[in-house]
């Protein structure tokens, strides 16, 4: 009877994995024949003219790997090329978040710099992996990075979340404030359409009213999130979702969104999981949209929705 039961666990085991990465895209190499595709997609200006921003990217993952992580790398070094409107430093260390070295950047990508569960701790993995501090010292340590981070946004700085790194740290909920909300799970890979939230919005103009498809995983949220204290700007219908691990609260799910804290912006977007995204012109100008939003140049209606417009 055990064998039985733990071939059945088996069974369901390989089922489960089966369905669930049955339509996950295959990596795609970075070549120069990728590079060269990507440039000639790139937008070749921002929307408004500014002074030249110093960004910092930060791709130090210590959970799950995404593999679009060099593609998002090498995509910005071509956006800032190509507009010369930014200077992007790539950085994975946890000295990146010292106040001096924050205080030489007007914002901040995060590109898919996934913690490790269940503490989902950026800081605190960072420094576990660099020092040979107790378990004691990292932890107060993490809490000094992360309030260090969250001051640098308050004051001004800006924050862009792609896809995975809304987990930094995913289980604070004044760090879940500050993004927007928290990673609850994401059922199987699978084609969406994503919409407008407002398409006369300023940050989804590159999608001239009718959003985009693409296969990408369904994201859902948790914490701050249903305080829906940000501006939407994409959204998915959970009703045509396959895989769904429970029913959801709203027949909607924001994807992407804007919000204030402080003084500083922070544009968060859940597209995309797979570099194929990339190869959407419309997708990189709206990324590019949001990082001029981030430094401060694009304005745009960063309120939150009104009550009465909550999803149901």
């Amino acid at each position: 009877m055990k064998v039985l039961k733990t071939l059945s666990s088996l069974l369901l085991s390989v089922l489960f994995i089966s369905l669930g990465y049955a339509q996950s895209l295959e990596p795609v190499k970075i070549t120069p024949e990728w590079l060269s595709k990507i440039d000639s997609l790139a937008p070749t200006s921002t929307r408004e003219k500014a002074p030249v921003r110093k960004v910092m990217m930060f791709s130090q993952h210590t959970g799950f790997y995404h593999w679009i992580i060099p593609h998002n790398i090498e995509l910005f070094k071509i956006l800032a090329k190509k507009t010369g409107a930014f200077e992007i430093t790539n950085l994975r260390d946890i000295h990146a978040f010292e106040k001096e070295n924050l205080s030489q950047y007007d914002a901040v990508i995060f590109n898919n710099c996934n913690p490790s569960g269940p503490k989902r701790d950026l800081f605190y993995d960072l420094l576990s992996i660099n020092t040979s501090l107790d378990e004691t010292a990292i932890s107060e340590a993490a809490k000094t990075y992360e309030k260090n981070f969250m001051d640098y946004i308050a004051n001004g700085g800006g924050l862009l979340i792609l896809h995975g790194a809304i987990t930094v740290q995913n289980n604070s909920m004044p760090f879940s404030k500050l993004t927007g909300g928290s990673f609850d799970y994401h059922p199987r890979q699978q084609s969406m359409h994503l919409k407008e939230v407002d398409p006369d919005h300023a940050l989804v103009q590159a999608f001239k009213g009718d959003g985009f498809t693409h296969v990408d995983e369904p994201y859902f949220f948790k914490n701050a999130y249903f305080d829906y204290d940000f501006r939407p700007l994409l959204y998915i219908e959970t009703g045509s979702l396959e895989g769904m691990r429970e029913k959801p609260k709203s027949s909607v799910t924001y994807v992407s969104w804007i919000k204030k804290h402080g003084n500083g912006r922070v544009f968060y977007t859940s597209a995309s999981h797979n570099a194929q995204s990339l190869d959407n012109p419309e997708f990189l100008q709206f990324l590019l949209d949001g990082l001029q939003y981030v430094v401060g140049d694009l304005k745009a209606d960063d309120s939150p929705l009104p009550a009465s417009e909550h999803p149901d």
